[in-house]
């Protein structure tokens, strides 16, 4: 069992920036494909970043290439995503994800297998 906890979310103004983190549980973090995701209400849960599990490869979603990144220490159990030049549509919970079979990560959310509780981010304009 992997338990993950997300931190880092608030408000910011747009053009800003956060990061958020997300610990996990467990000695086999290093074999995880790690994602994170996000959920604005009334909306479905939509693909944001995800990294291999050496960190060696990261994918993006076209919304926020070149605006977020997404690491990883697997020392610390960790996965972070900084966020840059926020936007107002950037507004939702977030949520990072571990998947046990992906270990070079997914944008499907199908494909994750544990997640965290979520952290809020709201962009104010």
């Amino acid at each position: 069992q992997v338990q993950l906890v997300e931190s880092g979310g608030g408000l910011v103004q747009a053009g800003g920036s956060l990061r958020l983190s997300c610990a996990a549980s467990g000695r086999t973090f290093s074999s995880y494909g790690m994602g994170w995701f996000r959920q604005a209400p009334g909306k479905e849960r939509e693909f944001v970043a995800a990294i291999s599990w050496s960190g060696g490869s990261t994918y993006y979603a076209d919304s926020v290439k070149g605006r977020f990144t997404i690491s990883r220490d697997n020392a610390k159990n960790t996965v972070y995503l900084q966020m840059n030049s926020l936007k107002p549509e950037d507004t939702a919970v977030y949520y990072c994800a571990a998947s046990v079979r992906e270990t070079y990560g997914s944008s499907w959310l199908g494909e994750y297998d544990y997640w965290g509780q979520g952290t809020q981010v709201t962009v104010s304009s």
